[in-house]
């Protein structure tokens, strides 16, 4: 008997609480993918709109849609040779849409109504909170979808985000932390603080990505050998 999909907003619900199985993610069609589209969308459009220093792109939440289009091509390529039990891209793709919601606290003009140091806690809060969230959210995606447990789970989890947290970091440093630094932002801005906490945990990347390094050519060495005792058994 075939799933029956829950609807698209439904679904993202389940997402967001946690709540989804396999089998919702197995069952979400184009309606599903495009409704994840539009919150991206509109977080991104939130997310930039009162930013002086965005991008054209960024402004019209179009850079919010290449970002997630980006990152799923970036998981689906380095966690495939891990041999995920399920691992089809426009599944991940819909998941990582779906979790896009929490990014309208950053919509927030806390700087409209917060001197500048409470809205650079503001916005650290924002950050924690959403990052947390999502983090949570791509463990239990990674553990009930791709099946991975133990090894496998461990670089997966930490592998991308160590990668992802360098370069958003790398991008962010060039428009503010290097800039306030310099001294070229006396005043700063309400984000300087959530991009130095950024910077914090680049350097922590950096340090970890050797090893995690070395550890995902042994998981996927141990993915393959267990896929080939799989067929030995057959």
């Amino acid at each position: 008997m075939s799933a029956v999909p829950p609807g698209p907003l439904r679904f993202i619900g389940r997402v967001l609480s946690g709540r989804f199985t396999a089998r919702d993610i197995d069952a979400t069609t184009a309606r599903h993918l495009i409704a994840g589209l539009l919150f991206t969308w509109a977080a991104g459009v939130g997310r930039y709109w009162d930013s002086p220093r965005a991008s054209t792109l960024q402004h019209l939440g179009l850079g919010s849609i290449v970002y997630v289009l980006a990152l799923s091509a970036f998981l689906w390529l380095l966690l495939l040779p891990l041999r995920p039990r399920r691992w089809p891209f426009v599944r991940l793709l819909t998941f990582i849409c779906a979790v896009s919601p929490p990014a309208v606290l950053y919509a927030i003009p806390v700087e409209q109504f917060l001197s500048l140091a409470g809205a650079r806690r503001a916005n650290v809060w924002f950050l924690a909170i959403v990052a947390t969230w999502r983090v949570a959210l791509y463990l239990i995606f990674l553990i009930r979808y791709a099946g991975f447990r133990n090894l496998r789970l461990a670089v997966a989890a930490l592998l991308p985000l160590t990668i992802i947290i360098a370069g958003l970091t790398a991008l962010n440093l060039e428009k503010a932390v290097f800039d306030l630094m310099a001294g070229l932002h006396p005043s700063g801005t309400s984000a300087d603080s959530a991009y130095q906490i950024l910077f914090l945990l680049t350097l922590i990347s950096v340090r970890l990505a050797p090893v995690l390094a070395l550890l995902y050519i042994a998981a996927v060495g141990m993915a393959y050998k267990a896929g080939r005792d799989e067929k030995g058994d057959v």
